[in-house]
C-alpha cells in the first residue's frame, strides 16, 4: 500500500480502524478500504481534536458549526457511490477535505491528474482555506479543486458529473444536482423529512435520464445551507 505522506505515526491506529470497519461489513470493497488506509484522517481534523482522529465519530471543525464525518459514514457513502477510476465527481460540503481526499484516491489512485477530477464546493470561507491547505500539503491538489460558494446549486462549470456526494442534509434533493448528474451516474445525499428525521438517499440516473431513488438508511448530518438548503 502506498502512503500519501511519508512517516505516519498514526498508521497503526488507522489500520485498526479500517480493519474494524471491514469486520463490521461497513467497508465492503478493497478499493474503498485502500482509499481509507491511504488518507491520513489526523491531517484533516481540527488541531484540538487530534487525539480523536481515529475514533469512529464525527468531530467538530472549530466554531464553524460543521463536522468531519465519522469514518463509517465516509465508507458507507463511498461504497454507495461506486466510484470508478477517471470519474468526475462533485462534492457538496468540503468541510476539512477528508472525504474529498478519499474520493480523489478512488478516481485517481496516482493522485497525478492533468485536470481536476473532484470538484468540491464549500460555503464557509475559513473551511475553504483549511481544506485547500490540507490538499496542498498532502499532495491532493492536482486532483481536487475547491470552490467557495453555494453547493446546493452544484457547480455547473464542470458538469456533468459521474458521481455527486452531498455531506449535509437537504430538505429535498436540489434540482440542479439532478440536472448536473450524468446519465448512468450516481448521487448520495442525506435528505431530511418533514418529521425531522434524516435518511441517506441513493439517486441513480439511467441512460435515458430517468431517475430512481432508494433509501439507504437513517443518518444524522448538519443541515445543508444555500438556496436549496435550509
Amino acid at each position: 500500500m502506498g502512503e500519501t505522506v511519508g512517516w505516519d505515526p498514526f498508521l497503526e491506529k488507522r489500520r485498526r480502524l479500517v480493519e474494524q470497519l471491514a469486520a463490521e461489513g461497513v467497508v465492503k470493497t478493497e478499493r474503498v478500504k485502500e482509499a481509507m488506509l491511504r488518507v491520513p484522517r489526523h491531517e484533516f481534523v481540527w488541531p484540538d481534536q487530534l487525539e480523536y482522529a481515529y475514533a469512529d465519530t464525527p468531530l467538530p471543525l472549530g466554531d464553524t458549526g460543521q463536522t468531519i464525518s465519522a469514518p463509517h459514514m465516509v465508507a458507507i457513502m463511498n461504497e454507495l457511490l461506486e466510484v470508478q477510476v477517471g470519474n468526475r465527481i462533485l462534492e457538496v460540503g468540503t468541510g476539512s477535505g477528508y472525504h474529498a481526499a478519499t474520493l480523489a484516491v478512488l478516481t485517481c489512485p496516482s493522485l497525478d491528474s492533468p485536470i481536476p477530477l473532484v470538484y468540491t464546493v464549500e460555503i464557509n470561507s475559513s473551511l475553504v482555506k483549511f481544506a485547500e491547505s490540507n490538499f496542498t500539503r498532502l499532495g491532493f491538489s492536482r486532483v481536487i479543486r475547491v470552490i467557495e460558494g453555494d453547493g446546493s446549486k452544484g457547480y455547473p462549470d464542470a458538469s456533468p458529473y459521474d458521481r455527486i456526494l452531498v455531506t449535509a442534509a437537504a430538505p429535498r434533493i436540489p434540482p440542479p444536482l439532478i440536472e448536473q448528474l450524468k446519465p448512468g451516474g450516481r448521487m448520495v445525499i442525506p435528505v431530511q423529512s418533514r418529521f425531522f428525521d434524516q435518511n441517506l438517499v441513493l439517486v441513480e440516473k439511467d441512460a435515458d435520464g430517468r431517475v430512481r431513488k432508494s433509501n439507504a438508511g437513517p443518518v444524522v448530518f448538519v443541515p445543508l445551507r444555500g438556496e436549496y438548503g435550509f
